[in-house]
């Protein structure tokens, strides 16, 4: 597989003497569901920003698909590119859901004839088909963060990128979207995903885990390496997720339960057989 992501020796400060993000280093390969956590404050976003170039003057080497991220680039990276910001209002630009949606495809020169189909698709399966026709600011916080990564799925980019794009989600809301999400890749193997998240719940169902803190990788690994170190993600005030914490203590009681069971639906069926 080739490398969507290539960061290597990135450090970035808003102010000189406080560095952000200090001599960090990794690699996303393509297909891959990578998630990146941490608290608040630990340079998540600012990485984020980065990646798609809404930021410069940082040091090191940043590659996406294989391009390095600068003026002459950046056009043809973000052709590829799907960012899903925190705060969904920073990227609504059409009077209502449906206009903000085909604002995406038009950019991407997708047919007239094909546009409404395609946002239906995504707006019914974002769970806001019956918000099309009304406008994005009378919409709720989450209702507006559902639009917004409706609109990137829509345009079906190969590399998606989440900045805490499920921060003003409910749990069930949350799990509908990454359900959505895990979804779009099965039909699409090729599709990457970098989230930048404190669910750690989301972390478990990632291909990869980096866990970040004051701007640093501390952990990296498969869900079950990075969330075995208990201590350490405590000391950084991250938990495992609660299925974890389930599990190990099934262990302790001697149940053999296998590495493969990443969600509580398929434990709790596990446990019934």
């Amino acid at each position: 597989m080739s490398k969507i992501l290539e960061v290597k020796n990135l450090q970035f400060s808003y102010e000189k003497e406080t560095p952000v993000i200090k001599d960090v280093s990794f690699d996303v390969e393509e297909g891959s569901y990578v998630c990146l956590i941490g608290h608040n404050g630990s340079g998540k976003s600012t990485l984020a920003k980065i990646l798609a170039g809404l930021l410069s003057d940082w040091e090191g080497s940043v590659k996406v698909f294989g391009l390095e991220v600068n003026r002459d680039n950046i056009r043809e990276i973000r052709s590829k590119l799907g960012l899903v910001f925190q705060n969904p209002d920073n990227q609504f630009v059409g009077s209502t859901v449906r206009d903000d949606m085909a604002f995406g495809l038009e950019n991407r020169r997708i047919p007239t004839e094909e546009m409404d189909g395609i946002i239906n698709k995504y707006a019914g399966e974002a769970g806001m088909i019956q918000f099309l026709d009304s406008s994005p600011e009378n919409l709720s916080g989450g209702q507006k963060q559902r639009v917004a990564i409706a609109g990137i799925l829509a345009i079906n980019p190969d590399l998606i990128i989440y900045d805490e794009a499920t921060s003003m989600l409910d749990p069930s809301g949350k799990k509908d979207i990454l359900s959505l999400t895990l979804k779009l890749k099965e039909e699409n193997p090729r599709l990457t995903v970098f989230s930048i998240t404190h669910d750690v719940e989301e972390a478990w169902r990632a291909d990869k885990v980096i866990v970040f803190n004051h701007g640093e990788i501390v952990l990296e690994g498969t869900p079950t390496e990075v969330f075995s170190h208990t201590k350490e993600l405590q000391e950084i005030r991250l938990e495992a997720p609660f299925i974890i914490s389930l599990i190990n203590a099934l262990r302790k009681q001697g149940i053999d339960i296998p590495d493969s069971i990443k969600t509580e639906e398929e434990l709790e069926d596990f446990l019934c057989r």
